[in-house]
């Protein structure tokens, strides 16, 4: 009989470890450093891809609207990111402040436009890392006047992105993979405002157009169009009454009815203009320099000002479609 509990004991022995072993290996999997570890060994070729929750955010400034657009769709919530041009501002000949230039220089990134756009300020700012997004793109022209406006060709706009995407995994390269996807989605984004915009103006009857100043020069070029302007590289300085006139009777012997002016800029110019010319009216064309407050606050961005531009440019050109 003894035997008999001797067998009995035995068995309940083995069955209360095993018992303890699932117990024990089942504690294991619920652990979260171990279903990571299983997650990146089951993706295979993710195994190097952080978990960016963990890293602390960098902090970045932006020179202004279209800069500061760019390194949110590259940077997405890897970044804090500060404008250093107030929204609804004119930027051309816009001086920051003290206290602006020293949130700068404590930045861990400064990306700019370059192209001449800064010029007046950037020199000012100390920080190791200061980011000039138009250097891939080439365009310099020594002490030539320089048009800066490379943000209104979404073909020169990647070339942005790209260099904002360089700079941001050359400084925080633990998220190298957030930011290549980042910029591969932006890019396409812009590859499909690229396509949109050729559709768009295929049906047009007219290529000239006049701007209220010269910043649709690469965009003209890219798209085959040809742009006037009231003003020069920059929409600041006094209009003069020559200008105005001069313009009138470019619209009238271009057979042009629109005139464009800008959302930060005063219209009456276009408006005194688009009064003297046959079915004249006034359209915004905007240079996407900056935006206004109530725009800012509606979460209009880059790709729904470059999406107004182009349903207005086809009322200009007088587009079938």
């Amino acid at each position: 009989m003894a035997i008999y509990y001797y067998i009995i004991l035995i068995a309940v022995f083995f069955f209360i470890a095993s018992g303890c072993s699932v117990i024990h290996a089942s504690a294991n999997d619920l652990a979260p450093e171990n279903n990571i570890s299983k997650t990146l060994a089951i993706s295979g070729s993710n195994l190097s891809e952080p978990i960016t929750q963990q890293s602390p955010k960098i902090t970045v400034v932006a020179s202004f609207f279209p800069v500061y657009e760019f390194v949110k769709q590259v940077g997405g919530d890897r970044v804090n990111l500060i404008t250093l041009i107030p929204t609804g501002v004119e930027p051309h000949d816009y001086e920051p402040t003290i206290q602006q230039l020293q949130e700068a220089e404590n930045a861990d990134v400064v990306f700019f436009n370059g192209l001449g756009f800064e010029d007046s300020w950037i020199d000012r700012v100390n920080n190791d890392n200061l980011v000039d997004t138009s250097v891939l793109l080439n365009l310099s022209q020594g002490s030539q006047i320089r048009n800066p406006h490379i943000w209104l060709d979404p073909v020169f706009a990647k070339a942005q992105a790209q260099q904002i995407e360089n700079a941001l995994i050359k400084i925080d390269p633990n998220n190298k993979l957030y930011y290549q996807k980042n910029a591969m989605n932006f890019t396409a984004k812009l590859d499909s405002l690229d396509s949109e915009i050729r559709t768009a103006l295929q049906t047009c009857n007219k290529k000239d157009f006049i701007a209220f100043h010269d910043a649709f020069g690469y965009f003209a070029k890219r798209y085959g169009l040809i742009q006037h302007s009231v003003q020069g590289v920059s929409p600041e300085g006094e209009v003069l009454p020559q200008r105005i006139e001069e313009t009138i009777r470019l619209a009238d012997d271009l057979g042009l009815s629109v005139i464009y002016a800008e959302e930060l800029v005063d219209p009456r110019f276009a408006e005194v203009i688009a009064h003297e010319i046959p079915n004249g009216k006034v359209l915004v064309l905007s240079p996407l320099e900056g935006i206004e407050k109530d725009e800012e606050d509606s979460g209009i961005g880059y790709l729904d000002k470059m999406e107004q531009n182009i349903s207005n440019l086809k009322v200009g050109l007088e587009c079938l479609t």
